[in-house]
């Protein structure tokens, strides 16, 4: 990775120094900043660590890569950046396993990288893993089956329990569901056997 490291009287001056090095604007970089104290008759300087978004991005699939490939699956990932959300879309020989069940498998993998850059860099990332189309399928699967369960709670005013899923699986019920009339949403349980009920309305 391209990173610089620059000190500076203040942020404004550290920063600017290591966007000179960088070739690049504030727009086009992540950085993490430290304070370094004065020592006698010194006053304290601020010490700024910065790489592009663009090079992160490439680290973070670098690392994803050897993640996978530490499991024996060879791996392709396609890569980009789209409002500050990092996008990884893998293609592999073994899917099922890379998505495990409900996707979980998929989640478990976005909270390590999370992770990794949160301590190596203090910053929260925006990462969104995906296996080709996985997402998008599921998405449409719990949009279509909150709809058909909705149309046979109202019917039959008989409530139906959904199976356990994770919180973004349920708040795609739930807002699919905000604006059928006659009947209502409500998430039981505890994770992660957490699911949601479809109601009727009285």
């Amino acid at each position: 990775m391209n990173i610089a490291v620059k000190e500076g009287k203040m942020l404004e001056e550290a920063l600017n120094k290591a966007l000179i090095e960088l070739n690049a604007n504030q727009s086009e970089v992540i950085y993490n900043k430290e304070e370094i104290a004065g020592k006698l008759f010194k006053s304290s300087t601020v010490k700024v660590t910065v790489i592009t978004k663009r090079d992160l991005l490439n680290d973070i699939k670098a690392f994803l890569k050897q993640v996978v490939e530490g499991l024996g699956i060879k791996v392709e990932i396609e890569s980009n950046i789209r409002e500050d959300v990092y996008n990884l879309k893998m293609y592999s020989d073994n899917n099922p396993i890379l998505i495990g069940k409900n996707g979980q498998t998929l989640k478990a993998m976005e909270t390590i990288i999370k992770q990794k850059y949160l301590k190596d860099w203090n910053i929260f990332l925006k990462i969104n893993l995906d296996v080709e189309d996985y997402k998008a399928k599921r998405i449409a699967y719990l949009e279509k089956l909150a709809i058909k369960t909705a149309k046979e709670v109202k019917e039959t005013k008989f409530d139906v329990t959904l199976e356990n899923m994770n919180s973004y699986e349920r708040r795609i019920i739930h807002n699919k569901l905000t604006d059928f009339k006659g009947i209502k949403t409500i998430s039981e349980g505890e994770e992660p056997n957490r699911h949601i009920v479809i109601k009727a309305e009285k």
